[in-house]
C-alpha cells in the first residue's frame, strides 16, 4: 500500500530514469551511426596487405628488354630481321644478376637494383591500346573508349581516408591534358585526385586541378583569422546547401560544398607537410634533392613519403619522357638518371621507417617497346608483353612473374592484361574489385569491368 507521497516519488523518479535511459539511448545510436563524411575510413572487403599505394608513373613506354626483362638471345641476334620488320636490336646496357634472388636488371637502373630482393617484376603485361594517349588512359581507368573513375578515385571510394585534413587521393605534377587519369567520372567528387604541382604551374605548392578531379580552392586569406574564414564559409556553404535542397540532381554543387570544407582543413596541414626543410641532410641526398639531374623528381619522391606516412591513400608521382623511337641510348640513359636514385632512395626511406611493408610502391608505363630497331637507335611501341613491378605492400620480394618470347616482343607465359593488374593492386588493398562497384545510368560499374583475375602467385 503506497502512501500518496511515495507514490509522487516513485513516479518522478521513474520519469527521471526514462528521461536518463532515453538520452543515453540517443547517444548510443548517435554513436553507432555511420560516419557523414564520405572519406571516413572504410572496412575493406578482405585483409589487407598494403594500406596505401605510391605509383611511380613512367608515361611515355620505358624498353622492358632494355631495363628488367633479360632477352639473352636478343644479343644474340643482333641486327637479324625482326619478327614484324626491322632489325632486332641488342640492348646497350648490360644485365646482370642482382641481390641474393639474382633478378636480373640492367644498369640503366643501379641504384634500383640494389633492391631486388624487395621488387616482384611482372614480366607478362600486355594492355589494349598501342597509342600513348589511349594506353595511358586505360592504365588509369580500366579503359579508353569511355571516361571513367581512375584507379586511385576507385581505392578512395573503396577504403576512405585516414587523415580528413588531407586529400586521399594526390596526383604529384601530373602532366597537362591528364586529369582524367586522376579523376572520378561519375563517382562522387570527394573521390577525385587533388593534383599537387603540374605542368605549367608556377610552383609545386600550388594546389588544384583541371576538369576531372576535386578541384581545391584557394581560400586563404591575409585579411581574416581562421574564426573569420569559417564564418565566410559556413555563410557561402548555407547557400550551396539551400541551392543543393532545390534541385533534384546537382553533383557539381555537391563538389563544391566538399572542396571547400577540404580546403579549409588543409590550409594548415599541408604546407607543414610540403615544406622539406626539416628533413636531415641524409635523406635530401638519399633522394638526390641536391643534384641538378634528380632535384625535381626527387623532391616529388620524398613528397610521396610524406603523404603516405601522413595517411594519403593513393599518391602518383610522374615522369616522363619514355618514348624514344630514336635516340634510345641517349635519352633512355638520361630519363632513368633522373628517377634511378630517387626510386631507390624512397624504397630505402620507406624501408627504414617501416613503412614499406604496408606501402605498395608501383613502377611502371603504359606499355613497352619492340625488340626491333626504329630509326636506327630506337624502338617502337609495344603493348602486347611489357614490364612493371611492385615493392612491398604484400607482394613476394625478388621475384620474377610471368614471360615474354625469346626476343621481348609478346607475353607468352602468366599474361597479365591490365584488368589482372588492377584486380591485383585492389586485392593488395584488402578489396575484391568484383565487389567495388558503384551505380551509375541504371548498371553496376567496376574498374576492371567484367574482366579480371588477381595474379594470386605473386601474393606473400
Amino acid at each position: 500500500m503506497f502512501t500518496r507521497r511515495q507514490l509522487l516519488q516513485s513516479t518522478s523518479a521513474g520519469f527521471g530514469y526514462l528521461a536518463f535511459a532515453g538520452l543515453s539511448s540517443l547517444a548510443a545510436e548517435k554513436e553507432s551511426l555511420p560516419s557523414t563524411n564520405p572519406l571516413a575510413p572504410k572496412k575493406p572487403h578482405l585483409q589487407p596487405r598494403a594500406k596505401r599505394v605510391i605509383f611511380l608513373c613512367m608515361q611515355g613506354g620505358p624498353s622492358h628488354v632494355d631495363t628488367f626483362d633479360y632477352k639473352p638471345q636478343l644479343e644474340k641476334d643482333h641486327g637479324k630481321a625482326g619478327k614484324y620488320g626491322g632489325r632486332l636490336l641488342k640492348s646497350p646496357w648490360e644485365f646482370k644478376q642482382r641481390g641474393e634472388s639474382g633478378l636480373w636488371i640492367s644498369d640503366l637502373f643501379p641504384k634500383v637494383a640494389s633492391h631486388a630482393d624487395d621488387m616482384c617484376l611482372i614480366r607478362s603485361m600486355q594492355c589494349d591500346q598501342p597509342v600513348h594517349t589511349s594506353a595511358v588512359t586505360e592504365m588509369h581507368t580500366g579503359t579508353a573508349q569511355f571516361i571513367r573513375p581512375s584507379l586511385g578515385a576507385w581505392t578512395l571510394y573503396g577504403l576512405g581516408s585516414e587523415n580528413e585534413s588531407l586529400p586521399g587521393f594526390i596526383s604529384l605534377s601530373p602532366p597537362a591534358g591528364t586529369s582524367r587519369n586522376y579523376g572520378n567520372s561519375f563517382l562522387p567528387a570527394i573521390y577525385g585526385g587533388t593534383a599537387v604541382g603540374g605542368s605549367g604551374s608556377r610552383a609545386l605548392a600550388r594546389l588544384g586541378v583541371g576538369n576531372g578531379g576535386l578541384a581545391v580552392p584557394d581560400i586563404q586569406s591575409s585579411r581574416m583569422d581562421t574564426r573569420q574564414q569559417r564564418k565566410q564559409l559556413d555563410l557561402i556553404q548555407s547557400l550551396n546547401r539551400e541551392k543543393l535542397r532545390r534541385e533534384e540532381f546537382a553533383p557539381g554543387v555537391e563538389g563544391v560544398i566538399e572542396s571547400y570544407e577540404l580546403a579549409f582543413r588543409m590550409q594548415d596541414a599541408m604546407p607543414k607537410l610540403m615544406d622539406v626543410s626539416d628533413e636531415t641532410q641524409r635523406t635530401r641526398d638519399l633522394y638526390g634533392i641536391d643534384n641538378e639531374s634528380t632535384a625535381n623528381f626527387g623532391k616529388q619522391c620524398l613528397l610521396a613519403r610524406r603523404f603516405a606516412e601522413a595517411g594519403v591513400r593513393f599518391i602518383e608521382v610522374s615522369h616522363g619522357g619514355w618514348d624514344q623511337h630514336t635516340r634510345l641510348t641517349t635519352d633512355h640513359a638520361a630519363r632513368a638518371l633522373g628517377c634511378d636514385q630517387p626510386i631507390a632512395g624512397l624504397l630505402q626511406d620507406l624501408k627504414e621507417r617501416g613503412l614499406l611493408e604496408d606501402t605498395l610502391v608501383v613502377w611502371g608505363g603504359e606499355f613497352g617497346r619492340t625488340p626491333a630497331a626504329q630509326g636506327g637507335d630506337g624502338r617502337n611501341h609495344n603493348n602486347k608483353g611489357y614490364t612493371t613491378w611492385m615493392a612491398g605492400g604484400g607482394v613476394k620480394g625478388g621475384y620474377s612473374y610471368g614471360e615474354t618470347d625469346e626476343h621481348g616482343y609478346e607475353a607468352i607465359e602468366n599474361q597479365c592484361h591490365i584488368h589482372d593488374w588492377h584486380a591485383t593492386l585492389l586485392h593488395l588493398m584488402g578489396l575484391d574489385h568484383e565487389r567495388l562497384t558503384y551505380r551509375y545510368a541504371g548498371r553496376d560499374f567496376r574498374l576492371t569491368d567484367v574482366h579480371g583475375s588477381v595474379a594470386t602467385d605473386i601474393l606473400a
